[in-house]
């Protein structure tokens, strides 16, 4: 008998800086999604803490450090606190539409303006045009853009604020990369909006899950993930849930750092690895 599906091969990157913690080395384990059932491999993958970045899945697989933690928000069981009501209700006139994985000039306008504000020198800096193209388009799943307009005033589609790559998994939705408008003086917190829209949809569409990538202890620039309760994180007992206690601690630590000039990540990383850049998951 043929198996349905092929097990997948597995490959190994070459040892590089690690984009979070200064002095760390960082490698990671990946594989191809192709062929007819890319799809299944994906979900199954994402279940066992893969991200998804173009037709690769990958996950850190470091020779001395596991700061790196999968972690999703459990979307039966959310409640939003008083400031993100308060941010849902500012930004609740945004016009938002799911689009087909199809990069525009707009969404690249866009992007280049996060990144220069929010991570200079950063991993995705480097990205033009076409490198941009390849991390929307390039894709064997379910994907889409989600944008985020504002209303142009007779109830349609404006100005493009933010924007989300994200994959629809069995479980789940996956928040592979958004970006935002850093100018939007009257809109704070963009960034937070599009993961509670995010995790409306994902309720929405009866999926228990919003896959939020990757949260590193110590890594500034990933404090934001633990405002979203309850939240789950991977580990070799497989996911659970991290307690009230702890999340309040965590909570308070990340809105101790608020308002703190913010310095860029060592070795030029960014908020959650690098989509859209695969020159390290080239076979040789």
């Amino acid at each position: 008998m043929t198996a349905p599906v092929r097990f997948p091969r597995f490959f190994v990157t070459s040892p590089a800086p690690c984009p979070y913690l200064p002095g760390k080395t960082e490698r990671k384990v990946f594989t191809e999604l192709r062929g007819p059932h890319a799809e299944q491999l994906n979900d199954a993958l994402g279940r066992i803490g893969f991200r998804r970045s173009q037709t690769v899945a990958y996950r850190p697989s470091c020779a001395d450090c596991r700061a790196c933690v999968s972690v999703r928000v459990a979307v039966r069981d959310f409640r939003p606190s008083s400031s993100q009501k308060r941010n849902l209700k500012r930004n609740d006139d945004l016009v938002s539409a799911e689009c087909r994985p199809w990069a525009t000039a707009e969404q690249f306008e866009l992007l280049q303006k996060y990144l220069e504000a929010r991570h200079p020198g950063g991993g995705m800096a480097a990205m033009d045009e076409v490198d941009f193209a390849d991390m929307v388009e390039h894709t064997s799943v379910s994907s889409f853009v989600v944008e985020y307009r504002e209303s142009s005033g007779n109830g349609g589609a404006g100005r493009l604020v933010a924007a989300c790559l994200m994959d629809r998994q069995g479980d789940g939705l996956s928040m592979i990369y958004s970006f935002y408008d850093p100018e939007c003086k009257d809109r704070s917190g963009l960034g937070t909006y599009v993961i509670l829209d995010h995790i409306r949809r994902a309720g929405a569409a009866a999926l228990p899950y919003v896959y939020l990538g990757y949260w590193v202890e110590g890594a500034e620039r990933m404090q934001y993930k633990v405002r979203f309760r309850p939240l789950e994180r991977l580990g070799p007992d497989g996911w659970r849930r991290m307690s009230d206690a702890e999340q309040d601690a965590l909570i308070r630590r990340a809105a101790a750092r608020d308002g703190v000039e913010r310095v860029p990540a060592p070795d030029g990383g960014s908020k959650d690895n690098t989509p859209g850049l695969q020159a390290e998951y080239k076979l040789t």
